[in-house]
């Protein structure tokens, strides 16, 4: 717990090993007016504002067991603190599956995932913690238990709790409980790598995902120092601007197939030297494209989301304020994450404030910073411009934390 001493101001810390003990703990900070931090792995608390009210830390790693777990089903409900290595073992053994890919998995828990809607690259192929949450429990800012769906969700009116809390950065409530929705485990996964001269080439082979007669899982558009010298991804061309990796995942003769269709559909688009890389060296692959966003030391770590037709030239820009940035982009899914060699306090007015998040909004999103060695960051370099929607989020907080005390003053109101 040294990290999370060190990054959040706490006067004392909890471990309830139950929702009972959960809602005491919150109840009895709600009645005294004490912020609450919860805290599952810890992994994720350089993302968002720097907290500053002294508090206490509510850890979730207590909450850990494996509620119901029928498989035939294709469910699974589980605590909120089981770490994401361990749900992937218990899924595993019955060939199962919860295709989001966190950084970290062994220290990440399921509520931290969900509380920050994270996804990584197999974002394109099978989507967002949002489509995978059926059924939710939680313990609210005055320390009430709540709950929705389950197993089998059927319409009701009001709140899509499962929605609303995945993402809200535990600032409506602190997740105890969750039901997920899960897949098989593909039999075969495999990369279909290309190094490319400029990012024409690259927009000519991104638009041609979208007709290719394959189903790509990942549409991963790279560039930097980082990604050159990844000995996994090898050196195809000299002088490479960006380098493109297709993610494919399926049965076991489906996968070959589509990476020979892959190669033949980018033949006829002017790809010469393309490689394939199966197995074993797909999945280190996957898990160096999984834990690129996870980089504490970085200087700063951004994130934007734009139009997939705008990634392209995101990334252009992000090359042209650092030369020694790495890129890594979720271009079918709009999502860029550049890492920056280079930032000094001074440009985060004229590089971040002044260009990356306006540029970002063009091209129909926005930018935000998911981690900084940068002190002193405001609202707007770490959030955006998020004043419209954060006057809503803020009524609706209110709701669920009307003493304002579950993660205060971390997330956008």
């Amino acid at each position: 717990m040294t990290a999370v001493v060190d990054s959040l101001p706490l006067t004392d810390s909890v471990a309830p090993a139950d929702q009972a003990a959960l809602a005491a703990a919150v109840a009895g900070a709600h009645a005294s007016g004490t912020p609450v931090y919860p805290i599952g792995g810890g992994t994720s608390l350089d993302f968002g504002l720097p907290a500053v009210r002294p508090g206490i830390g509510i850890a979730t790693t207590s909450l850990n067991r494996i509620i119901d777990y029928p498989a035939r089903d294709m469910t699974i409900t589980v605590e909120s603190g089981i770490t994401l290595a361990e749900l992937a073992s218990t899924l595993a053994a019955e060939h199962q599956w919860l295709p989001i890919d966190v950084p970290q998995p062994a220290i990440a828990t399921l509520g931290g995932l969900v509380a920050t809607a994270w996804s990584g690259p197999r974002r394109y192929g099978y989507g967002t913690p949002r489509d995978y949450v059926i059924g939710i429990s939680a313990v609210d800012g005055r320390g009430m238990p709540f709950k929705a769906g389950g197993r089998v969700v059927k319409n009701v009116a009001g709140y899509d709790f499962c929605k609303l809390l995945t993402g809200s950065f535990g600032t409506l409530g602190i997740i105890s409980q969750l039901t997920l929705k899960i897949r098989p485990l593909p039999q075969a996964s495999a990369f279909l790598l290309a190094d490319l001269p400029d990012a024409a080439t690259a927009e000519r082979l991104l638009a041609a995902i979208v007709s290719s007669g394959t189903t790509p899982v990942a549409v991963e558009l790279l560039a930097g120092p980082i990604w050159r010298e990844n000995a996994r991804l090898g050196l195809l061309t000299a002088g490479e601007t960006l380098r493109l990796a297709i993610g494919l995942e399926g049965a076991a003769d489906e996968v070959p197939w589509m990476v020979n269709q892959l190669e033949d559909e980018w033949r006829s688009l002017g790809v010469t030297a393309a490689r394939a890389i199966h197995d074993e060296a797909a999945r280190t692959l996957w898990r160096d494209l999984t834990e690129f966003s996870h980089a504490p030391d970085a200087a700063l770590v951004v994130k934007a989301s734009v139009l997939p037709s705008r990634v392209t030239e995101f990334v252009e820009l992000v090359r042209g304020i650092d030369v020694t940035a790495s890129v890594q982009a979720h271009a079918g899914n709009g999502i860029v994450i550049a890492r920056f060699g280079k930032f000094e306090p001074g440009d985060v007015s004229r590089a971040l404030i002044g260009r990356l998040q306006p540029a970002a909004a063009l091209a129909g999103g926005h930018a935000v910073v998911l981690s900084s060695t940068l002190g002193g960051l405001t609202r707007q370099a770490v959030w955006g411009g998020v004043e419209d929607s954060a006057k809503w989020m803020g009524k609706i907080k209110t709701q669920f934390d009307p003493a304002g005390i579950l993660n205060p003053g971390r997330f956008v109101y």
